[in-house]
């Protein structure tokens, strides 16, 4: 009873001050055959008030939010003026993907059956923390990107010195 009430006690707190969720970390995960996956403790706090799962905007990954972090995107994203064909296709490309999930009493999201056939995932998956979301995908392309973004940043300093490191 204990950790319920410290948990729920952290989660007012944080509600109280107007905290915003940060997902950092890699982790290494197995998705079972109903298309679950466990997500790490330091993220389940901030998606008790449950997840939406979507589509990635550059590579075949998924983002996970939290509500907070989702409405904040939506925010983001013009509704309209509906008559500009780009507005549109942004608007339902990416709407289209979206879907509620809880995280289960076990701790689990489930990842549906679409998503996780646009992102190309198996039964090895990677979770990376990525300030106010969560990516998922498969170990083998995490793993490709990883590599190669680590190769350019370690052989072309100009890329840091853009971002103003």
């Amino acid at each position: 009873m204990v950790k319920i009430k410290e948990f729920s006690l952290n989660f007012i707190l944080k509600w109280l001050t107007n905290f915003k969720e940060m997902f950092i970390g890699e982790y290494h995960r197995t998705k079972d055959n109903k298309g679950r996956v466990f997500i790490p403790s330091k993220f389940r706090e901030e998606l008790i008030g449950g997840a939406v799962i979507s589509k990635g905007f550059d590579e075949r990954c998924l983002f996970l939010f939290s509500k907070e972090g989702w409405n904040n995107l939506r925010s983001k994203i013009p509704a309209g003026p509906i008559a500009k064909k780009n507005t549109l296709a942004l608007a339902r490309w990416f709407y289209a993907s979206a879907n509620d999930e809880a995280i289960d009493p076990q701790g689990r999201v489930k990842i549906p059956q679409n998503l996780s056939e646009y992102a190309n995932l198996d039964k090895d998956i990677v979770l990376v923390g990525v300030s106010d979301r969560v990516e998922i995908w498969s170990r083998q392309a995490w793993s490709n990107y990883y590599d190669e973004t680590d190769n350019k940043f370690m052989s072309d300093d100009s890329t840091l010195e853009e971002l103003g490191f």
